[in-house]
């Protein structure tokens, strides 16, 4: 059966500035995928990975020149082979996805292979910022039980933002995200003051190409990987160096690269962690799916947008949920 692709790029402005080491984001241009079969349509969402030039236009002109396979049709582990991991597989694996759950008449979750869903306790994200106004943004975060700390790879002052969030949110679970500012030489001076201040997780402390960084680096909490493994194939190359594993689906290119690669983070050990770029609740539904196997979930992403899509996901008490209505049919008993 023939399929019809429809491809277009959205802007998705933030309601303000967001600050991370070396980049100030005012939006997030994502590309939305569309697929329609026999009356049923599926759709995908895909913000790219800014640090790999993996933009929208360039993801968009990728689909575009392969329309004539995908309305062909392909299932998803062709899809695999045809494109390389990053935002275009991500947004048309997810259509894919989406497309097929309807045509089944089943939620996506139930294709994962889950019985059932369950809302997952996310981290709420604050930029980088003088420690006084992270303070106040951490705390206005009414019912959150979990932040996460953006940091700069500024040693001293990172330490003051850390110390100072930690004051005004004294039970809150804090993680901190250095988005590769650090090095062997600076990290030590980081260390200390997270294990004081009680922080439970350092993402990405250190560049991607610069693992080696963490070498003889005494591991007083748990470190992720975030810019560090990307896909399935970069996990089995780079996991002895990490404690946590961040999959994000532009990074590793859809839920069905996410889904293996949590499977087989379980089997070498290592806890997971899933992340997003960003992205309406259209990204953030199959990412909801994966967050269902993994031990932290940062699903924030819609957040931060100037506007949402509807159906949207929910925030309640710290906690996120997707409803079959934002992707995917409802489950039937």
């Amino acid at each position: 059966m023939e399929t019809e692709l429809e491809l277009r790029n959205e802007p998705l402005r933030l309601s303000a500035p967001f600050r991370i080491a070396g980049y100030v984001f005012e939006a997030m241009p994502a590309t939305v995928v569309t697929l329609r079969q026999g009356g049923y349509s599926g759709r995908g969402e895909a913000a790219g990975v800014y640090y790999n030039d993996d933009h929208p236009e360039g993801m968009l002109a990728t689909l575009e020149s392969l329309r004539p396979r995908i309305e062909a049709g392909l299932d998803r582990a062709v899809l695999r082979e045809l494109l390389p991991p990053g935002g275009a597989r991500n947004a048309l694996d997810c259509a894919l996805w989406e497309l097929e759950s309807k045509l089944a008449g089943e939620p996506v979750w139930r294709l994962a292979g889950l019985g059932e869903v369950r809302p997952l306790l996310t981290t709420f994200t604050v930029g980088a910022d003088a420690p006084a106004a992270m303070a106040e943004k951490a705390a206005a975060y009414v019912g959150a039980r979990a932040l996460k700390l953006k940091l700069t790879g500024e040693a001293e002052l990172d330490c003051a933002r850390v110390r100072e969030v930690r004051r005004r949110c004294p039970g809150t679970w804090i993680g901190v995200d250095a988005n590769q500012g650090y090095n062997a030489a600076t990290l030590p001076i980081l260390l200390p003051v997270l294990v004081d201040e009680n922080i439970s997780l350092l993402e990405q402390p250190c560049a991607r190409g610069r693992e080696s960084d963490l070498d003889g680096i005494d591991r007083v909490l748990p470190i992720a990987a975030d810019e560090s493994i990307l896909d399935l194939a970069e996990l089995e190359a780079r996991h002895h160096r990490f404690d946590v594993i961040n999959i994000k689906l532009d990074k590793c290119g859809g839920l069905t690269e996410g889904l293996l690669m949590a499977k087989r983070a379980r089997e070498l050990g290592k806890k997971v962690m899933v992340g997003n770029m960003c992205g309406t609740s259209l990204a953030a539904a199959p990412a909801f799916v994966l967050g269902q196997f993994c031990d932290v979930v940062d699903l924030d992403g819609p957040v931060f947008l100037a506007a949402d899509r509807s159906p949207s996901v929910r925030y309640e008490d710290g906690f996120i949920f997707c409803g079959d209505e934002v992707w995917g049919p409802k489950a039937t008993s």
